[in-house]
């Protein structure tokens, strides 16, 4: 099994001073879209941001870890997290997370990011309570998929049993569940959140709010968040290819003789004596078109013929 192990120092308040947890960002969506074209995702399969008071001292030590957080391209399936907290159990690793499945997988290029977080069979411990679980869960996953284009889309289940403090947990969509142990204290569990905007998308599997006192192993109170299965996505900045314009038809140049006409699509021509056709433009610009010179050789003709008669016609009386 494998196993990461972190070592942490211990950071030295003053008792009435305030306590800032050293929390990892939750799972969220935020408006935006990466510079470089490619989509981002990015998974993480235990997220923890707690505070742990010592018993012997006033001093707080943080306890902030992950187990196979991943950016895209990468993936991990490591299923064991201890961290050594400086003054916690004899300065010996503290088993934060057990389980028999752990992956995370995060993938993105030009056309979508992908991420997605898995776990099964996992047991969460805190400092102080080596031998109670925190939580146990049978399987829980989370997926974020931003393809350029297209909605986001975030999704986050919760599958089989959950038992926090040794108690069965039925959880409810309708806001956080909370278990209480006299003597230990309180876990406040949040099912199955996800947040989407026009171009991202986030999940948490199961978000835990903890406050536990369990005053053993130089351990008087442990506080702060713990999310299980985590993951989250950016679009891609491009967006998805477009279906082709339609051609627009091949509009050709017509001449047309003959009075009157309607319009007709495509053929410019209009109601009226004569062409409607882009050669009355011609006609108008040059005084001419291609009929004139048969008209002005018609009403000559027609002239000669006239003046003709006319001369017979005198002549005849005349005489």
């Amino acid at each position: 099994m494998n196993s990461n192990t972190f070592r942490m120092p211990a950071a030295v308040l003053l008792a009435t001073g305030a306590v800032v947890l050293l929390t990892g960002p939750p799972a969220s969506a935020t408006g935006g879209t990466p510079a470089g074209g490619e989509g981002k995702s990015g998974a993480v399969v235990l997220r923890t941001g707690l505070d742990v008071g010592l018993l012997n001292k006033t001093v707080h030590v943080p306890l902030k870890a992950t187990l196979n957080e991943v950016s895209a391209p990468a993936k991990a399936e490591k299923t064991a997290l201890t961290v050594t907290l400086d003054g916690v159990e004899g300065n010996r690793p503290v088993s934060v997370l057990r389980a028999d499945v752990a992956t995370s997988k995060a993938t993105a290029d030009k056309t979508k990011a992908e991420a997605e977080a898995n776990l099964a069979k996992a047991r969460v411990h805190v400092p102080g309570l080596p031998l109670l679980s925190l939580i146990e869960v049978e399987k829980v996953t989370s997926k974020a998929v931003c393809e350029a284009g297209k909605k986001p889309v975030a999704s986050a289940n919760v599958l089989g049993t959950v038992t926090a403090l040794g108690k069965k947990v039925t959880l409810s969509a309708g806001g956080p569940t909370k278990v209480e142990v006299p003597g230990v204290g309180m876990v406040s569990l949040e099912l199955s959140s996800t947040e989407t905007t026009s171009t991202t998308a986030a999940a948490a599997a199961l978000r835990l709010k903890v406050a536990v006192n369990p005053l053993n192993l130089n351990v008087a109170q442990v506080d702060g968040e713990i999310v299980l299965a985590e993951a989250h996505c950016e679009s891609p900045k491009g967006s998805a290819p477009t279906t082709k314009a339609p051609e627009q038809p091949d509009i050709k140049t017509q001449t047309g003789t003959g009075t009157g006409g309607t319009t007709t699509a495509g053929s410019g021509t209009t109601g009226g004596s004569g062409s409607g056709t882009p050669a009355d433009a011609n006609l108008a610009e040059t005084g001419g078109g291609s009929l004139t010179p048969y008209i002005t050789g018609g009403a000559l003709t027609l002239l000669a013929l006239g003046g003709g008669a006319l001369f017979l016609t005198r002549r005849g009386r005349t005489q």
